[in-house]
């Protein structure tokens, strides 16, 4: 799916969302100017082998996993990136020569490179130096990303010990030489950005992310009386159900419970990828649970449902969009709603490429479903 995306972003030219940069042998002297510039604005697209006119020259073979390992460390250093920001390359061979895709959410936190910050525009990347225009971008982003509010009575205290060990095991089984496994629980949070400081305010601490994906359920129904997810089977009974499972906990546990539901109630079937057996049910809902808890907008007292009927299952979140009406597979932009849960999740393995979810079930639905093809409506609900 990945491949396919790149192809048609091969056929575009430059923009605000999209960035071609010769890169032969290393990682271009500019690079995170264009990174920091993204996860400022609205996010993008990165691609290391390509002139600025769209020739793709590609990167010399023997270089590309140490260009991959220095963008992993660089990123995450806050000397070159200011606050760090892990980013996961890809890379794709396209008519024997080789690409690295790098793409690059919007970022809740105004990110600096070497002491400056940067941001997009149609021209490309350009210096921020007056603190009027820094302060823009604050606006923009408080606004935008309430995941990002900072909470100054939140303690680490506040959050479950138990959680951390099993985080670490996740992280680990994703990647073995994750940064982060170097870290203490607190020096990881930091690090993860659920610990800032607000410039403008001068307020610091842990934030309604960190709360989300950590905290206490006592906790999290404090900062949110109404968060919860409603799952339910109508099968039989369709105006009330016929099993119901209020989920009213942190989001990593949300998920495996939300995932031990649809386990309890959807069938599976047999399908081979490539020589090996896959769950089907599973390729499909995984995306479909961790995409209904990392892009809702928490703020907002709308139930979040996930509903089985005999013919269907349908989810709803409410969401800030980023467009209305239908999306089309094909042809669609991703856009993170909660950048740092995403992120969060990425480490964990639970959510793969940003956009991947929307490719994914539109594959595999086809296989689980007879040939139907699922239908994703963005608006003031996310379905």
């Amino acid at each position: 799916m990945g491949l396919e995306r790149l192809k048609r972003l091969l056929k575009e030219k430059e923009g605000i969302r999209l960035e071609f940069k010769e890169a032969r042998t290393a990682l271009p002297g500019n690079l995170f100017e264009t990174i920091c510039a993204m996860l400022n604005y609205d996010g993008g697209d990165i691609i290391l082998g390509v002139s600025d006119d769209g020739t793709v020259a590609g990167v010399e073979h023997a270089k590309i996993e140490t260009m991959d390992s220095n963008l992993v460390n660089i990123s995450n250093n806050p000397q070159k990136l200011d606050p760090p920001f892990i980013l996961f390359p890809q890379t794709y061979e396209i008519d024997g020569k080789w690409l690295i895709h790098i793409q690059v959410p919007s970022s809740s936190q105004v990110h600096k490179t070497a002491s400056i910050v940067f941001n997009r525009s149609n021209d490309g990347d350009f210096r921020v130096t007056q603190p009027q225009q820094i302060a823009e971008i604050y606006n923009r982003k408080r606004a935008h990303y309430t995941e990002g509010i900072i909470y100054p009575g939140l303690r680490f205290e506040d959050f479950k010990a138990d959680l951390f060990p099993k985080i670490r095991n996740l992280i680990r089984s994703n990647n073995p030489n994750h940064p982060w496994l170097a870290l203490t629980d607190q020096q990881m949070l930091e690090k993860a950005g659920l610990w800032k400081r607000d410039i403008s305010s001068t307020q610091e601490g842990y934030t309604l992310a960190a709360a989300l994906l950590l905290g206490k359920d006592e906790v999290i129904q404090q900062l949110l009386p109404y968060f919860k997810i409603d799952a339910l089977v109508r099968i039989e009974d369709i105006y009330r159900y016929d099993d119901r499972e209020y989920i009213q906990t942190n989001l990593i546990e949300a998920y495996e419970q939300l995932m031990a539901f649809v386990g309890k109630h959807l069938p599976d079937k047999f399908y081979m990828e490539g020589d090996q057996r896959v769950s089907l049910r599973n390729k499909i809902f995984r995306e479909v649970a961790a995409n209904l808890i990392v892009h809702r907008e928490y703020m907002n007292a709308h139930p979040c449902t996930f509903i089985i009927y005999s013919d269907r299952v349908e989810t709803e979140n409410a969401n800030n969009p980023h467009g209305e009406g239908p999306i089309d597979p094909d042809h669609f932009a991703p856009f993170p709603k909660n950048p740092t849960i995403i992120r969060f999740f990425m480490q964990l393995g639970r959510v793969d490429e940003l956009g991947s979810g929307i490719l994914n079930v539109n594959r595999f639905i086809k296989e689980y479903a007879d040939g139907d093809s699922p239908q994703f409506i963005e608006g003031m609900f996310l379905r």
